[in-house]
């Protein structure tokens, strides 16, 4: 799926769209993703800020596509853990913004090159509209390199 049509379908996925999740941008090459989520009915907790679930939504599959994307079908990547450091409250417009640079995919390469599985965290900030902090998520993935077929 390319990067276009990939937009579309998040924005239009019923847990992204009902929980007010919106994918900003994704670049052609997978290595940089948008996502925001602005404050409504649908993801505000009882005390009237973002709801912490949707917080970790908006950014839940994203590294592990992306690292997919760029390495290729010759690899498994999966999802493992996830952790979010709940910062300050959330109003408004939150954004995240993930980014995977080619040294780290060079290093998922190597560390996969025997078959062996590799564990990497990756973290992604996510901000309010001054840039403040608002959580701080902690992804896990699983990468291994197939086995010859």
């Amino acid at each position: 799926m390319n990067h276009r049509l990939a937009k579309t379908v998040f924005n239009l996925w019923p847990p992204f769209w009902g929980a007010g999740i919106k994918v900003a941008r994704i670049a052609p090459d997978w290595k940089q993703v948008e996502v925001r989520l602005r404050l409504g009915l649908t993801n505000r907790n009882y005390v009237g800020v973002h709801f912490g679930g949707s917080l970790y939504a908006m950014t839940d599959p994203f590294f592990m596509l992306m690292t997919l994307k760029n390495l290729g079908n010759d690899y498994i990547v999966w999802d493992k853990a996830g952790r979010v450091d709940y910062v300050k409250p959330g109003k408004g417009v939150v954004m995240a913004r993930f980014q995977l640079h080619d040294g780290w995919l060079e290093e998922v390469r190597s560390a996969t090159a025997s078959g062996e599985k590799y564990l990497p965290e990756l973290e992604v900030d996510v901000v309010d509209s001054q840039g403040e902090l608002v959580a701080k998520v902690h992804k896990t993935l699983y990468i291994r390199r197939k086995k010859n077929r």
